[in-house]
């Protein structure tokens, strides 16, 4: 008979798991992820650097992990704002400022997410995710629309270029926090954004 774990085996081992998740987000928080090596997780997670492979096959199965968390996360935050009862045009400020903010209060985590190298695996999720923000910010762009507070236009090509441009906007004082006024930036970001949607 094939030997089962028990149930508290079962837990032991999810906690063990999501300990060294935890630890390897806080890891490429610090130093990216060309920096997170398999030995700098595990010295985090304070365990011997094999057993990482108790839980993922492989560095970059880990990253995708790492990644699929926190973006996932960052969307899950951004669709509860866009999606939130109100004026799509007030929607769609509110979302970006809310975006913003969040990665200028976790600079090294955002710039991981959004722009610093990578392995192939972390370029494909990242991909992956970029097509969720445009889903989300079509949705509200095609809500404007709809309503009359947005002038016609293709809701998918003006996500396409407010997903792009406000990661490309956050990139440089991500790199260097602390360089700019948190507020002016997102006024100045919250303010692009509504432009390039058409609104009044």
């Amino acid at each position: 008979m094939a030997y089962r774990k028990t149930p508290a085996e079962l837990r032991r081992l999810e906690a063990a798991r999501e300990h060294l998740i935890a630890r390897a987000t806080s890891v490429v928080a610090e130093v990216g992820w060309a920096q997170a090596s398999v030995t700098a997780v595990a010295d985090a997670a304070g365990i011997a650097a094999g057993s990482v492979y108790q839980h993922f096959p492989s560095k970059a199965a880990l990253a995708v992990e790492v990644f699929r968390r926190a973006a996932g996360r960052e969307v899950e935050v951004l669709g509860e704002v866009l999606r939130a009862p109100g004026d799509p045009v007030e929607r769609l400020a509110r979302g970006v400022e809310v975006f913003a903010r969040r990665a200028l209060e976790n600079p090294g985590l955002a710039h991981a997410l959004l722009a610093a190298p990578a392995e192939p695996a972390v370029g494909a999720e990242r991909l992956a995710f970029r097509r969720r923000y445009h889903a989300l910010f079509a949705e509200v762009v095609r809500e404007g629309v709809a309503a009359g507070t947005l002038p016609e236009q293709n809701g998918a090509i003006t996500a396409a270029a407010l997903t792009g441009a406000v990661g490309e906007v956050l990139v440089d004082p991500l790199g260097a926090p602390g360089s700019a006024s948190a507020d002016a930036l997102l006024a100045e970001l919250t303010a692009l954004a509504l432009r390039c949607a058409g609104a009044p």
